[in-house]
Order: C-alpha cells, then sequence, then structure tokens
C-alpha cells in the first residue's frame, strides 16, 4: 500500500523541487530547456522564497512526487492561490496521483480561507483536459499577453 503525505513545503526542500521540476519539465509536450543551473535555481527561489509564496508537496514515503508553486493573491472577492508550477513525476501520472494532490491543495486552502485556485496552461498539452477533468473552467474573456524585449 502506498503511504502518502501532503504538505506544505518551504525553501528546506528546494533541491527536492528542482529535481523533481527538471525531471517533468525538460520532458515531452514540454521540453523546456533547463540546462542552466543558475537560471533554474533563481527561479525556484522566486517560486517558493517570496513573502507571500505557497508551495505544497506531496511525498509517496521519502520521495517528494508532486509539487506546486505559486503564491497567495489578495483580491477584490477573496484570496486566491495563484498556481504558477504543478508537476507530477513522470512515474506517478495518469495513475490518479494529480487527482489526489490537487484535492489536497484544494483542502488545504479552503482550510486557509481561500476561495479560488487559479492557474495558466496551454491548450495543447496533456495538463489541459487534466484540469477540465478536475472541474477548472477556462475564464472566457482572459488572454495573456507577453512581448519579447529586444
Amino acid at each position: 500500500m502506498n503511504e502518502f503525505s501532503f504538505r506544505r513545503l518551504d525553501k528546506d526542500a528546494e533541491n527536492e523541487i528542482r529535481e523533481l521540476f527538471v525531471s517533468v519539465f525538460t520532458r515531452e509536450p514540454w521540453n523546456d530547456d533547463w540546462s542552466d543551473v543558475r537560471q533554474l535555481q533563481l527561479y525556484i527561489q522566486d517560486l517558493t522564497g517570496q513573502g507571500n509564496s505557497l508551495t505544497f508537496g506531496l511525498y509517496e514515503g521519502k520521495e517528494l512526487i508532486a509539487v506546486s508553486m505559486g503564491h497567495v493573491k489578495h483580491w477584490y472577492s477573496g484570496t486566491e492561490y495563484c498556481i504558477d508550477e504543478l508537476c507530477i513525476s513522470p512515474f506517478k501520472q495518469g495513475k490518479g496521483t494529480g487527482t489526489l494532490f490537487v484535492s489536497e491543495i484544494e483542502k488545504a486552502c479552503k482550510n486557509m480561507g481561500f476561495i479560488h485556485l487559479f492557474l495558466l496552461t496551454d491548450d495543447d498539452v496533456p495538463a489541459y483536459s487534466f484540469y477540465k477533468k478536475l472541474g477548472f473552467h477556462q475564464m472566457p474573456h482572459n488572454v495573456a499577453f507577453a512581448k519579447k524585449l529586444s
């Protein structure tokens, strides 16, 4: 029987988080190039080391198998957990681990008095249908913009 534990993570888990993050996002369908170790370290610190950062992890035994890194946002309608990155070990995907993890995140956030979970994802990756299956809905009038600085 698998023994899972869900917990809030802090900066002490940074190495575990980096290892899991790279194992997920350097593979299909993302194929991100995280070979710049310093840039990766800064990115993880950006997500986990700010005053409003909120990071959750799911462990199977002593192994971190899922992580959610985001921040708390106080909005006019109430407090939200904005998930910047969520990843599940490639070896645990498709086995209910992600569903369990998001369910635990929802419970923790409700207990903290939050009213929404918010996240962005691409519409051409498996995460899109995963989030829809879990009851997330696409916001009809929101658009993500970016501008490359030359």
